[in-house]
């Protein structure tokens, strides 16, 4: 079969049943990628004849003499199309792996299309940015340069220094798809012809395993092993990842034989196709012993529940296993008095759902055996150094027999925090001695990594007549679902700053993390405070209707304040901009922003608050290193991962402030285990306040190392030294690299151990509509006041509150992993039916930044990741609930549900 792409002729033999997406990445055309392979992601969207279409719904064979434009060969030789320049320039990616697609949906448009340009886009999802640069980037595409009146502005790239919106270094690439994800591999790579890891899944939620018959699978042609529960290692482990292996139970084996959720893996099939794989996997035979299963986290608790981990102890961190209870938490004496002379007395219970990260690059990992006989795996990871250490402990290697680095990943949230393909690409390479690659399906994602915690969580909350709080009661049931990664330290933070952001006089906490059969629970972006400040916030505002009190006022009076006890001993007042942040956030609201409401809908405005510390507790270690090289160019290591967080872009920002270099000087080596000692992983948002850190640390003592050598080949004063584009000078002249680095390259290290963390808070506001006659919910005026202390890069800064806040509406009024209660079966296992936020979902929202600078953030910055996502849903709620008169108890706020308050308000 002959045809065109990118304006190349192109030979081959399609398969029966082949699409043309994954035709043409055989081909080596990686810039059209796989989100989801059902025709809702559009991250392998292409050009065929001219028109836009999911290379993933159309059979290869219809390409037959037909042109393929991929985002590639938008434009010739390294130009950028209109569109992709657009975006690149105007940070309309994050994490960049729709990017490719969303230029290539986006170059077709017109001015007549931008009006619906909403609506037109509908096919391209995007999980990072909050789609407000990417409508920006594609309008101004279209419209060509537009200038305001009056003196022209300058313009041109922004300084690559801190402070500034500096473009990340590869944006190009990006929008064009030429950056490498972990699968895009280059002709002639080690792993290049992989063998094609597939696995057989449980049908049953709850079963013993009592034979598999692998004969069948064996016999098929191509196929050349099949593993299950008697060839993996006996021993347990987690999925989840952190600094302490200690944190997460030690529950799962690489493959059991106790199955405990539907989709868990039963074994592996490893062979030279994906087609001689999927025969193979359909052929294994498996006979169970069916187990009564339990999917209600209150009744896994009660006596007589069935137990799903019955043999495991308080040593391999399960509380209470005669319970299904991984950990329970007791804090605080008794407060039912002081509940009860409180002038004021609120409550009630809220419940929130599964959320999918939907991170469009999946799961995956591919490995190989190295020219020393090290096994190598690249990964789709936050934490490469963690899944290292643990891959060494269950396959008995020294640490230095293995390595894990990363390419750039497509979106993370916190589900890459844990080991879900690693392992058995592992076992596969380890038995095969060949190349294997593991990538995990939309399906897979759903079915079996992991979600955030679903909750429960009863508030009771006390005030005297003047608004002043009196005592906090809470309860919070997390179902942790069939396995424990993360149960312990999500539970932990999600009694954390969600109790402590308030000067609660008396407090009584008592949560419980429960096994059920339901999918698996884990990491997921706010790591739990999300769940419970739903609970806190909206009966703070509750509260406030009660006393007749405005709720931006009500948290004022009653807010944490520097010299108050945050909580931990580790951390402390680096600065502060709660306060701030409330009036921005006011302020904001009252100006309004012109839109109005639908007449007959109902209109209510609502405000939360959060309060999160600036990197994870117990120590978060970053080692980086600094080296000048003799052409003046400088190798930056570090540890950290880049997935959409800015991070690669904020290191140059530091490195090139500290060494007055420009970009272009700086190589910059990052997520590889070979290339520092340790970096505990990208989580937490710990990219600036950790690895920054450590590299901001590097640099300056290179720079010092540098003119300390410059001063000494002068016979001047270190002091008077500076560091300039061609070396150092001095008061007797310049010193050029060369001579700087005639002995040698010169080096420096910085470390970051983590030890003290500082707080950050983030206030959201909305206005919102609602149509009591079908339930939907418009967002009219959205808000988000954030304390980043000094902003990096304000643009990028902006795009990840941005995003968080998309995620945010995602979860308070769409999103929600469902499973059948009697089966445990996920009943959304495709992103059309989960319903993932499109472009029309979400609506601008105004960021606005506190002046504050932290103590102990590198320049005086904070964190700014994960926290905007957690106050969204519960200002959501309280705009609701004021619109309707009747509050929302269940998250997500969804269109049924909201019509039944509406109707119930107005049958009262």
């Amino acid at each position: 079969m002959r045809f065109e792409v990118d304006g190349e002729p192109v030979e081959a033999e399609p398969r029966p049943g082949q699409c043309l997406r994954t035709l043409l990445r055989e081909a080596d055309r990686t810039s059209v990628k796989k989100g989801c392979d059902a025709g809702d992601c559009g991250a392998c969207s292409v050009l065929l004849d001219g028109d836009p279409v999911h290379s993933c719904l159309i059979p290869a064979v219809r390409a037959e003499g037909r042109r393929v434009t991929t985002a590639a060969g938008l434009a010739p030789g390294d130009d950028l199309h209109p569109v992709q320049q657009a975006i690149a320039d105007g940070f309309g990616f994050q994490c960049g792996f729709c990017s490719p697609g969303m230029s290539v949906t986006a170059s077709t448009l017109c001015a007549s299309d931008l009006p619906d340009l909403d609506r037109r886009m509908k096919g391209n999802l995007c999980r990072c940015t909050g789609y407000r640069p990417i409508r920006e980037a594609i309008t101004a595409a279209v419209l060509g340069p537009v200038r305001e009146t009056g003196p022209a502005r300058e313009s041109g790239p922004a300084p690559e220094r801190v402070g500034h919106s500096t473009r990340p270094e590869a944006a190009a690439r990006v929008v064009q798809g030429t950056e490498p994800f972990t699968f895009d591999l280059p002709p002639g790579h080690p792993a290049s012809g992989a063998l094609v890891l597939r696995v057989v899944t449980s049908p049953h939620a709850h079963a013993r395993i009592l034979s598999i018959d692998t004969a069948a699978a064996l016999a098929v042609p191509g196929v050349v092993a099949v593993f299950t529960h008697r060839d993996v290692p006996d021993r347990r482990y987690s999925t989840g990842r952190h600094e302490h292996r200690e944190d997460d139970p030690d529950d799962t084996r690489m493959l059991d034989d106790v199955v405990r959720h539907v989709g868990q893996r039963v074994a592996a099939v490893v062979a030279e196709t994906a087609e001689a794989a999927d025969a193979a996997r359909a052929l294994v035979r498996v006979r169970y012993e069916l187990l009564d299963a339990v999917f209600d986290p209150e009744a896994a608790r009660r006596p007589g529940a069935p137990l799903i981990h019955p043999d495991r102890t308080p040593a391999d961190r399960v509380d209470d296993a005669g319970r299904n209870v991984v950990l329970r938490v007791e804090s605080g004496d008794d407060v039912d008095d002081i509940l009860a002379a409180s002038a004021v007395v609120v409550g009630g219970t809220w419940r929130t759902s599964r959320v999918s990260h939907a991170q469009l690059e999946t799961h995956g990992a591919v490995g190989w055996l190295d020219d020393d006989g090290r096994l190598v795996i690249r990964a789709s990871t936050q934490v490469p150094f963690l899944a290292r250490d643990e891959i060494a402990r269950l396959f008995d290697l020294d640490r230095e027999q293995v390595r894990v680095h990363t390419a750039r990943v497509g979106g993370g949230f916190g589900g890459k925090q844990e080991i879900f393909a690693e392992d058995l690409v592992a076992l596969a390479v380890l038995r095969t001695g060949r190349p294997v690659a593991y990538e995990l399906s939309r399906a897979d994602e759903f079915q079996r990594t992991s979600v955030r915690h679903p909750m429960r969580v009863r508030v009771d909350l006390g005030a005297d007549a003047h608004g002043m709080l009196t005592a906090l009661k809470l309860d919070v049931l997390s179902d942790t679902g069939a396995y424990g990664n993360h149960s312990r330290g999500v539970l932990f933070h999600s009694l954390a700053e969600s109790t402590t952001i308030y000067r609660f006089p008396a407090r009584r906490i008592e949560a419980e993390a429960v096994y059920t059969n339901n999918v698996p629970s884990g990491a997921f972006r706010g790591y739990g405070l999300g769940q419970v400040m739903l609970g806190v916030e909206s009966a703070m505002d509750m509260l406030a209707e009660r006393l007749g009190i405005d709720p931006f006022d009500l948290r004022r009076r009653n807010a944490i304040r520097p010299g108050d006890d945050p909580g931990h001993d580790d951390l402390v007042w680096g600065s502060y901009g709660f306060d701030q942040c409330l009036d921005l956030a006011q302020d904001a609201l009252r100006r309004g922003n012109g839109v109005e409401a639908p007449a007959g809908w109902r209109v209510g405005e609502g405000v939360a608050a959060a309060m999160i510390a600036t990197m994870a507790p117990f120590g978060h270690i970053a080692h980086s290193s600094a080296t000048l090289r003799p052409d003046g160019t400088y190798l930056l290591r570090t540890g950290t991962t880049e997935f959409g967080n800015g991070t690669t872009t904020v290191l140059r920002q530091i490195a090139a402030t500290d060494l007055a270099a420009s970009f272009d000087r700086l190589e910059l080596w990052t997520a590889d285990t070979d290339a520092v000692a340790h970096d505990t992983g990208a989580f937490a948002s710990a990219g600036i306040t950790v690895a920054g850190k450590a590299l901001h640390a590097a640099c300056l003592a290179l720079a010092r190392r540098m003119r300390e050598r410059a001063a000494s080949l002068t016979g001047t004063d270190p002091d008077e030294a500076v560091l300039t584009d061609t070396g150092v000078s001095t008061p007797r002249g310049t010193v050029g690299f060369a001579a700087l680095t005639a002995d040698g390259e010169l080096s420096a290290h910085g470390g970051e151990l983590g030890e003290q963390r500082s707080l950050a808070f983030n206030v959201h506001a909305v206005r919102v509509a609602v149509d009591p006659e079908t339930g939907v919910v418009r967002i009219l005026q959205s808000v988000h006041a954030a304390d980043a202390g000094f902003v990096m890069n304000p643009a990028q800064c902006r795009g990840q509150i941005e995003g968080g806040v998309a995620q945010g509406i995602g979860s308070a009024l769409y999103e929600e992993v469902m499973v059948d209660a009697d089966t445990g079966r996920v009943t959304t296992p495709v992103l059309r039916l989960y319903r993932m936020p499109q472009p029309a979902d979400i609506p601008e929202t105004e960021v606005l930044f506190a002046d504050t600078s932290d103590d102990l953030g590198p320049f005086g910055a904070k964190s700014m990741s994960e926290s905007p996502y957690n106050p969204v849903a519960p200002a959501i709620g309280n705009a609701i609930a004021r619109a309707l008169g009747a509050r929302p108890f269940v998250q997500p706020f969804s269109r049924d549900r909201v019509w039944e308050l509406g109707r119930h308000t107005s049958e009262t």
